[in-house]
């Protein structure tokens, strides 16, 4: 059973972890990258390395939650996000970034949400839906919260110092995570099985366990770039396309806002909502998010549509990312079969920063922004495609 009490610490965990970790990135790399005088290509990949070890250590994570629980495998994490942090605090040389970047990455994969998510399912099985979504609510939040705070720590006493903050944070995340209970769901157990918003299984296996989980790896892979060149640029695309370097922060710290609010409303009112509806509904918002940001520019109002409707539609989405293997699959091996599915998803965001870096050099914001439309209208396609193939599963 899931108390509101593990629900409340683990939405706050996700709010700093992801705050100090994920979107450090955006909120340093341009002044690193100055101090040192290293390209951006270089401070950038920092992160791209982190992410291609958060997916070549996805099944390991999975597993171990599995056999030991989440209360082990993220307080791990919440030490070893103190010393990454610590260790791109005190680089002064690439070999030190980088190695400090690579523990940063594994900290990620122990801390971040599929960890979170692992940890709930092997609580309640597929009565964590509701849990699943009530944790990214402050989650959602970590980028609007720490984005500012990172470029004012920077401003005020220098970028190194604000790591340092940065690695204090990680540690109030450790006795959040040893709260997390230790039981494990098991089919018989009537708390969780009368849990109203536990969701039907389909339990799908050989063929069908292939396709849909296929489809599963192309959605997610596909936005998980998109989210990775985001984190890292969406701030810099914005100043690219002529508006002020504060007014792009403070645009951006929109996408935090649109993402809690969209998922305050599913929360609220999409507890019928077949995570296969809401897959359709939430991959749709990104193909027209794009579509704004291309006339950002010129309207500063589409610049707040686009960072208010992409927030919306990938906090969404990061609700899917947990809840749809509740239906699609076996929930007793929910965190090492998902981390497998996920493992191509952190590999190819590895290479988005740096893609992105690149396109932007050479063709500009806009192209980049037009590559962002054909990504989402491709993962809106895969959506589409899986709730077609099961029409008589979902309601």
């Amino acid at each position: 059973m899931i108390t509101r009490k593990t629900v409340i610490l683990l939405g706050l965990s996700q709010l700093i972890c992801w705050g100090i970790s994920y979107y450090l990135i955006a909120a340093f790399g341009e002044v690193i990258s100055g101090d040192l005088n290293w390209s951006r290509t270089l401070v950038y990949g920092g992160f791209s390395a982190a992410l291609l070890i958060m997916g070549l250590t996805s099944p390991l994570t999975g597993k171990l939650i599995d056999q030991y629980s989440g209360r082990f495998v993220m307080s791990a994490g919440s030490i070893l996000l103190a010393i990454g942090c610590s260790g791109i605090a005190l680089s002064q040389s690439l070999l030190v970034y980088y190695l400090s970047w690579i523990v940063l990455g594994f900290a990620m994969r122990l801390t971040l949400y599929d960890a979170a998510f692992a940890s709930l399912v092997r609580i309640a099985g597929s009565g964590a839906k509701r849990s699943i979504s009530q944790i990214t609510l402050l989650g959602g939040l970590a980028s609007t919260i720490f984005w500012p705070i990172g470029f004012f720590l920077a401003e005020s006493f220098g970028w190194r110092a604000a790591l340092l903050v940065y690695a204090g944070f990680a540690l109030l995340t450790l006795p959040l995570h040893l709260a997390i209970p230790q039981e494990r769901f098991t089919e018989g157990n009537s708390a969780v099985s009368s849990d109203k918003g536990a969701l039907p299984k389909m339990n799908l296996t050989g063929r069908e366990r292939f396709i849909s989980g296929s489809l599963y790896a192309l959605i997610f892979s596909l936005l998980s770039f998109l989210n990775s060149a985001m984190s890292a640029h969406m701030i810099g695309i914005l100043s690219g396309l002529g508006l002020a370097a504060a007014v792009s922060v403070w645009i951006s710290t929109l996408r935090g806002i649109g993402q809690s609010l969209a998922r305050v409303t599913e929360v609220l009112f999409g507890s019928r909502l077949h995570p296969f509806t809401l897959t359709i509904w939430a991959s749709g918002l990104l193909p027209l998010c794009f579509i704004f940001g291309l006339f950002s520019g010129k309207l500063i109002m589409t610049a707040f549509i686009f960072a208010f409707l992409y927030g919306a539609g990938n906090g969404l989405m990061t609700i899917v990312r947990g809840s749809l293997p509740l239906v699609l699959f076996d929930n007793s091996t929910y965190g090492s079969f998902v981390g497998k599915l996920l493992m191509p998803s952190f590999l190819l965001s590895a290479i988005a920063p740096i893609v992105y870096s690149l396109i932007i050099e050479k063709y500009g914001e806009q192209a980049a922004l037009a590559l962002s439309a054909a990504l989402a209208f491709a993962v809106f396609s895969a959506a589409v495609l899986l709730k077609k193939r099961y029409p008589y599963r979902t309601s």
